[in-house]
């Protein structure tokens, strides 16, 4: 009889765990499109990091996601959509940055705010754009760099 017990209440134990995790799960995911943002564009080299659900900040601050990233098949460019939280304006000479939270961090879209009176509509296109820069890469040409610079010492 105490087994019976104890299970039922281990299971109503693990049920409550397990309404906790879906409810907090529910509060931080957005299943449909959200109403209080609008959509911009923006076209990058390279968006390495970067998925559909990244964030998109400004200033440090999330502001909105990454809700699509496509490939053009004619300018071989990375076509990604975002969202930004409606109240927020984004000035037409803006910068939107594939940026990385340190060495071995993740990457996100910054929004670099321009200085222009006139601000961006919903479905307009961030035409300033710098995509994400290859940590190995960057290794790559410093330790090319650095075997260059020796072999320049040693000639006469």
């Amino acid at each position: 009889m105490s087994e019976n017990v104890t299970e039922v209440v281990t299971g109503a134990g693990v049920l409550a765990v397990a309404l906790g995790f879906l409810v907090f799960a529910s509060d931080r995911a957005t299943f449909s499109a959200a109403t209080d943002s609008y959509e911009l564009v923006a076209s990058f080299r390279s968006v390495e990091g970067v998925t559909v659900g990244t964030d998109v900040r400004m200033a440090g601050v999330k502001v909105g996601t990454i809700t699509d990233l496509a490939l053009n098949p004619t300018t071989f460019f990375a076509d990604a959509r975002l969202t930004v939280r409606n109240g927020i304006v984004v000035p037409d000479d803006s910068t939107a940055v594939v940026a990385s939270e340190g060495l071995l961090g993740g990457a996100f879209v910054e929004i670099l705010p321009g200085g222009s009176p006139i601000d961006l509509d919903p479905g307009a296109e961030i035409e300033n754009t710098q995509g994400s820069v290859s940590v190995i890469a960057l290794l790559m040409k410093f330790v090319g760099a650095a075997s260059g610079d020796d072999t320049e010492t040693a000639a006469p």
